[in-house]
């Protein structure tokens, strides 16, 4: 397989020639740490961006080395894929310089969504690897390969990307934790509505309104209130997994049960 070095050549030879020269760049590439793989070159630099995947062995010296028990289950891999997703876009904000020239020139992005806990194709975890698959604005000047630029790009900020986004040493591993864990208790209500005659639950203390209609970051200041259920309505939980909490870990959690039937909801937008 090519290495790193091919890369750097190819780009070195492709430099200044008309930005098809890029579709040179398909195929993959052995990193040490991990694998890079060029499945589509864009033709145009104001194109949809190049996309490519970035695959790290789950073991070896420098591998990603991320617990099993975090994606033995179907839930708990979906939630575990999510937050690398969420960890490499950070990555890619704290490394990636962008902005080297026409059009989509030096972008870098991963699909990693907003609030929403999604199975979704942009971090895959099995046994033997994990892999994120990015958008990437191969640069150029006008319509000619920037070379070096790229060579910044796909050789010198991408590794530091995935050492700080998909190897579990480098990550903030009781953070990984708490979010496979807490997507996991959310399922688990999820899943025990239907039997007890319910279609939604709305736990104590939660911070429902938003900072901004253009936002899904909660409310915050004096002025919120936390939500508390009535007591005709309010159902306990044992969820899987403890929840922290100011006064200590707890074990269940309680709050409104919205019983099937017609439910009016009134107020403000």
């Amino acid at each position: 397989m090519p290495d790193v070095e091919e890369l750097r050549r190819i780009l070195g030879r492709i430099d200044g020639r008309g930005y098809k020269a890029y579709k040179d760049l398909r195929g993959s590439y052995e990193f040490g740490g991990f694998t890079l793989y060029v499945d589509h070159v864009q033709g145009d630099p104001f194109a949809a961006p190049s996309k490519v995947r970035v695959r790290v062995p789950m073991s070896g010296h420098s591998g990603a080395a991320i617990p099993s028990e975090l994606f033995d289950e179907r839930v708990r891999r979906i939630a575990l894929e999510d937050f690398l997703a969420r960890q490499v876009r950070r990555a890619i904000r704290g490394v990636a310089r962008g902005g080297r020239g026409t059009g989509k020139s030096g972008l870098m992005a991963i699909d990693a969504g907003g609030q929403e806990v999604l199975e979704r194709t942009a971090v895959m975890v099995t046994v033997d690897w994990v892999e994120a698959r990015l958008h990437v604005g191969l640069p150029a000047a006008g319509r000619r390969v920037l070379g070096s630029q790229a060579e910044a790009m796909l050789c010198r900020e991408l590794p530091r990307i995935v050492e700080r986004g998909l190897v579990w040493a480098n990550l903030p591993q009781q953070d990984g934790e708490a979010f496979v864990a807490c997507v996991d208790n959310q399922e688990h209500i999820r899943r025990q509505l239907d039997g007890r005659g319910l279609v939604a639950f709305v736990n104590d203390g939660a911070i429902l309104p938003r900072e901004s209609g253009a936002s899904d970051r909660p409310l915050s200041g004096n002025q919120v209130i936390p939500f508390q259920s009535p007591p005709s309505h309010r159902v306990t939980f044992e969820p899987p997994h403890a929840m922290s909490t100011p006064d200590g870990p707890q074990s269940t959690i309680s709050g409104l049960g919205i019983p099937r039937g017609v439910t009016l909801i009134v107020g403000g937008g």
